[in-house]
């Protein structure tokens, strides 16, 4: 009698993620990796480089840089091109800003997450990109829910939620005219707690800011906001030291942390399978804009 292996529901969700790397590597044109450092792009990493081990991830992997980046994001994401031997390209806001490209927002609530689409449409452009990874989920918030696998930008880098492909059967169109790109998800059907359950498993490291720690925070529009040096005070904001950890990671003027006790990944897990409000929904003050946030950004071009 042969035996049988059944695979776990983890294991189908990284064989799925192989093999869109796989498909993509194999039918499109000079691919790229969004690399923040931020949980979920570590985690598309990991699975891109067992994808193709024992050769090296076979694309470089790009960083869109604020320059309001948490610094323990920044010395992970440096930490991790360096152990993986990987090609890193950085996409600067601030080159945008200087050249007149973008103009930046003032204020005490100034941010510049909206400028990254900017950025990230001229590194694509620069580098002459036809596809470029990203670790979107569709559990993150509904505009990201309406997303295929395989998401066609036209030639001006934006996105038309009528305007998608067929994936039956797990079979993607890769298919592009001159100028245009593909935006591809591989952790589309992931959920936060599918991330990290499989950081647990994999013993994936990560930026410490995700375990709970001790920092000073502020609260303001019913949020926790790290006192760092991006973040002005308003009149009336009172910071205090408590122990947080983040959920997910932006730039520090717009991104929350939570109270948290949770210090390993065993911890998190306990504490994602307890949570009812998605990571973005709770923590990202960019994603409070309007309804239709970031819809109207990903309309635009962002990620």
């Amino acid at each position: 009698m042969t035996a049988t292996y059944e695979l776990t529901h983890l294991e189908r969700l990284e064989a799925e993620a192989v093999h869109i790397f796989r498909e993509v590597a194999a039918t499109c044109e000079r691919p790229a990796l969004l690399f923040s450092g931020g949980k979920d792009s570590v985690v598309m990493l990991h699975v891109a480089a067992k994808a193709f081990w024992p050769a090296p991830v076979p694309f470089p992997v790009m960083h869109i840089d604020t320059g309001e980046n948490f610094d323990e994001v920044i010395e992970f994401r440096d930490q991790t091109v360096e152990r993986l031997d990987l090609h890193l390209i950085v996409s600067s806001v601030q080159d945008d800003i200087d050249a007149g490209r973008s103009v930046e927002e003032t204020g005490a609530r100034a941010s510049r997450n909206r400028l990254q689409t900017t950025a990230l449409l001229r590194g694509i452009t620069a580098n002459r990109f036809g596809a470029v990874f990203g670790g979107a989920r569709r559990d993150e918030e509904k505009a990201r829910a309406k997303e295929r696998v395989f998401s066609f930008r036209d030639e001006w880098g934006q996105w038309d939620p009528r305007n998608q492909r067929p994936e039956l059967w797990s079979i993607y169109n890769a298919r592009h005219r001159k100028g245009e790109h593909l935006r591809v998800f591989p952790l589309s059907n992931w959920t936060e707690l599918d991330i990290w359950t499989y950081i647990r498993d994999e013993q994936i490291p990560l930026p410490p800011l995700y375990y709970a720690h001790r920092r000073e925070v502020v609260e303001r529009d019913g949020m926790l906001l790290a006192n760092t040096r991006f973040l002005t005070l308003l009149e009336g904001d009172k910071p205090y030291e408590t122990t947080v950890r983040f959920r997910t990671v932006g730039d520090a003027t717009c991104t929350g942390c939570v109270a948290s006790q949770a210090a390993t990944a065993d911890a998190v897990v306990i504490e994602t399978a307890a949570a009812r409000i998605t990571e973005r929904g709770a923590t990202r003050a960019d994603d409070r804009i309007s309804e239709a946030g970031m819809e109207d950004r990903k309309k635009e071009g962002y990620f």
